[in-house]
């Protein structure tokens, strides 16, 4: 034994001491229009003196990169300057392939500063590229990009739930679309709330990311569907002339990667992951213990220069059971109510792209399949179903395919197309509720087919110099579900963007639109007894949205940005039962929409947001935010504007890594959120036998809606990374530390039922509970451990 530990110690002096590996990147730079190479190109690595020149076929190679991060600009006179994604070097030698566009400026008038902080005509303001030094190391985040972009202006977070829920810019969670190498997903979340988003853990593997544009304003035409924001993935590509294996060890998951090639043209990336996320939860003491499984891939075919496909699939497997052991009042209340969860998500797409010269082509199809289970027994008792309260299965099926045509005209760029989706729900459900005095059983089974169908342009402009841009959108949508949905011209949908650089580096940037988003499927299949549509009237969702800004950034490494930003909400559903916008639900586990809904609520949203950024290559990474807004809705047109569920007034991020010599790194993030408005509980109608009975829950009294607020919360989350390099291996270590202060989030306490019948001879419809107050504060330190191997 002491001999094995004298060897495994000398083993380990020596990789600790071990030199980096020197890697180089190479690839090919090619006219976009043209799909020539180009010669005499510049490529530099910004941040560091590392430069090459492409030769006559458009190839080139830096040679000599530490593995890490690295951020390419690639010029040369006549061309636009190029700025490829982020890429990471570790165990291999990385290859591109870089597009570069013709350049109609004067050249003799033009001054290019090589910059990270990527600006785009149709979205000069309202849009972040996040590249992977953002994603790898992200303290607090476990590299799930749905908690990476809470870090962001204008996005909050949940203090409570362990849940993910994208809520921008003061809207719901329910108003965000998701696209992966231009094709659709329906969410991007494990355990989602269907007719919303948000769950404890993130599907995609944040290994296959080579950067994500997050529009939380001008949303492109082509990105139909969404009020609030798009996140649009580009997944790397597998790798032409070596083959790469990645195992990651967590506290609770174990994952799997691998990327390579099939022949010389075709690459692929596969992934698998199994969580054990039950074991921490249980640990922790949490009333929930989710598990799950998922798998990702991605088969590219370059069959010439001008053709290319892409096939690609996600999918996650998820079973959420109760802690039932738990006997502490905390988790009481979480007991009674939240039901068990089986959850199947897929998606697989292909995506065909051709080159013309001046045009290019995309032609995207695919399907996407849905399978939720929600099951809740009164006193989590199943062994009568006399005891059954919620049962619900509910299927979505979507099938889609989008056309999109690009011309680029000199100054001009042009992208115009046309989708049309075919949608099948299908829904049985069984809810106990509670009419006035007695429990009432609702039980329908509903089936829906749907048609929808869009079509969009945007035609963007650069003036000389590109001193002043402008890009001018159009879209309109439609579907078959009811005469009212089918008027195309009802739901126009245009949209402007404009950028003007007032000095070296400064820029003045607006954008304005209105979009449009239909109502989830779970409100239009909801149906009576009789199997009547009860929905039929509702209209598309609307908002009407305007931001102005400016931004000025210093070389590539520094970067401010002020925005200030106003949303109006129109045909936002209004629960006739609950009487409060629909749009104010969806942050907890389940189902949202099931319920009978009127087109009539209003709602604005308005702040202001800070953003700055400081780069430093291969060395520091830091950012802040604050965003101060307000976030409000009405009931209609007559009523008074009262906070939404959304309206924490500030938020406010700081985040940084620090990569220290030896292949250390260390990252910290603060983030603190105003307190949210809440309802108190109507203890009257909470403590009848009956009522108390039928939902688990207590229940709230709307007429007091949102009249009080919570605390603010902030949290401190810490991460540090060790990795070592053995010629083509890499091992790598981690400790993330979240709330490692150990802050406790305050909440409305909570009226429980004790079981005990207080008048226990009084009719069945009088008879009620003895209740108590459960305090309700959360906040632990969680900590995750793991290990990265990759060869």
């Amino acid at each position: 034994m002491k001999k094995l530990i004298i060897s495994f110690a000398f083993i380990f002096s020596m990789v600790a001491n071990a030199a980096n590996p020197a890697h180089s990147v190479s690839g090919v730079v090619i006219d976009k229009t043209t799909r020539n190479p180009v010669e005499y190109a510049a490529i530099v690595a910004l941040g560091l003196s590392k430069s090459a020149v492409t030769d006559s076929l458009g190839r080139f190679t830096i040679e000599n990169l530490v593995p890490g991060a690295y951020s390419l600009k690639v010029s040369l006179s006549g061309m636009k300057d190029a700025f490829p994604p982020e890429f990471y070097i570790s165990t291999r030698d990385i290859t591109l392939n870089i597009e570069m566009e013709p350049s109609v400026n004067e050249l003799s008038t033009i001054t290019v500063t090589a910059s990270p902080f990527r600006r785009e005509i149709d979205a000069p303001i309202g849009m972040r590229v996040i590249g992977i030094r953002e994603i790898e190391k992200s303290p607090g985040a476990n590299r799930d990009i749905s908690k990476i972009v809470q870090s962001y202006p204008g996005v909050a977070f949940s203090p409570a739930g362990y849940r993910n829920d994208l809520i921008v810019r003061g809207g719901s969670p329910s108003e965000n679309r998701f696209y992966l190498d231009g094709i659709e997903i329906p969410n991007i979340n494990h355990f989602s709330t269907e007719g919303a988003s948000g769950g404890p853990v993130g599907i995609i593997n944040a290994d296959f990311i080579r950067e994500v544009k997050f529009y939380t304003g001008a949303i492109p035409s082509n990105r139909g569907n969404a009020l609030s924001s798009v996140l649009d993935f580009r997944l790397i590509d597998g790798n032409y002339d070596n083959y790469t294996f990645k195992a990651t060890l967590g506290a609770s998951e174990f994952s799997l990667a691998t990327t390579g090639h099939i022949g010389e043209k075709t690459t692929y990336i596969v992934s698998a992951r199994q969580s054990y996320l039950q074991l921490l939860f249980k640990m922790l003491g949490l009333p929930f213990l989710p598990t799950f499984t998922d798998g990702q891939f991605k088969v590219k075919t370059k069959f010439d220069k001008n053709n290319e496909l892409t096939i690609l699939g996600i999918m996650g497997f998820d079973d959420m059971k109760l802690n039932t052991s738990l006997n502490d009042e905390s988790a009481e209340y979480i007991l009674s109510y939240l039901p068990t969860i089986k959850q199947e998500t897929v998606t697989v797409g292909a995506a065909y792209r051709h080159y013309a010269g001046i045009h290019s082509q995309l032609f995207t199809l695919s399907h996407s399949y849905l399978n939720n289970r929600n099951i809740k027994y009164i006193a989590n008792d199943d062994s009568s179903e006399d005891n059954l309260r919620l049962k619900i299965r509910s299927i979505e099926n979507e099938t889609k395919f989008r056309f999109e045509n690009t011309t680029l005209l000199e100054r001009w760029k042009i992208n115009a197309g046309a989708n049309i989706e075919y949608a099948n729900y299908s829904g049985d459900s069984f809810i106990k509720t509670f009419n006035q005095s007695s429990l009432v059983d609702n039980t329908y089974n509903s089936t829906l087919n749907m048609i929808k169908w869009g079509i969009f342009a945007t035609a963007s402009y650069s003036f000389p110099g590109d001193r002043f841009t402008a890009s001018a959108g159009l879209r309109s949508d439609g579907a078959d579900y009811s005469s009212r949905l089918t008027n195309m011209l009802k739901h126009i949908s245009p949209r402007l963007s404009l950028s003007y650089r007032i000095a070296d580096n400064l820029f003045v940037n607006a954008n304005a639109g209105v979009f449009y988003q239909l109502p989830p499927y779970t409100s239009l299949g909801y149906r009576n007894d009789d199997g009547e549509l009860l929905n039929k009237e509702l209209d598309y969702m609307r908002v009407s949205q305007g931001s102005v800004g400016f931004n000025w950034h210093k070389g590539n490494t520094l970067e401010f940005s002020l925005e200030g930003f106003y949303k109006g909400y129109g045909n936002i559903p209004l629960s006739i039962t609950d009487n409060i916008p629909l749009a104010c639900k969806g942050d907890d586990y389940g189902i949202v929409g099931n319920e009978l809904l009127v087109s009539s609520a209003q709602g604005r949203s308005y702040g202001i947001e800070f953003l700055a950024r400081w780069f430093i290559a291969q060395r520091l990474n830091l950012s802040s935010s604050v965003t101060v807004f307000k976030s409000e809705y009405r009931n209609d047109e007559h009523s008074n504007y009262i906070a939404s569920a959304w309206d924490n007034r500030f938020i406010i991020n700081i985040t940084g890594t620090y990569d220290l010599p030896k292949n250390w790194s260390v990252g910290m993030k603060f983030k603190c959120i105003g307190g949210a408005p809440f309802t108190p509980y109507d203890v009257d109608k909470s403590s009848l036998v009956s009522a108390w009975n039928a939902k688990g829950q207590p229940y709230f009294d709307y007429s007091k809606y949102n009249t009080e607020r919570q605390p603010a919360f902030a949290q401190l989350d810490l991460r540090i990374d060790k990795t070592f390099y053995i010629r083509k291996c890499m091992l790598g270590f981690y400790l993330d530390l979240q709330n490692i202060t150990k802050s406790q989030f305050k909440r409305q306490d909570v009226l429980m039922s004790t079981g005990i019948i207080e008048n226990p001879t009084a009719p069945a419809a009088q008879q009620r509970y003895k209740m108590k107050y459960i305090e309700q504060k959360s906040g632990t330190l969680l900590p995750s451990i793991g290990i990265t191997f990759e060869y």
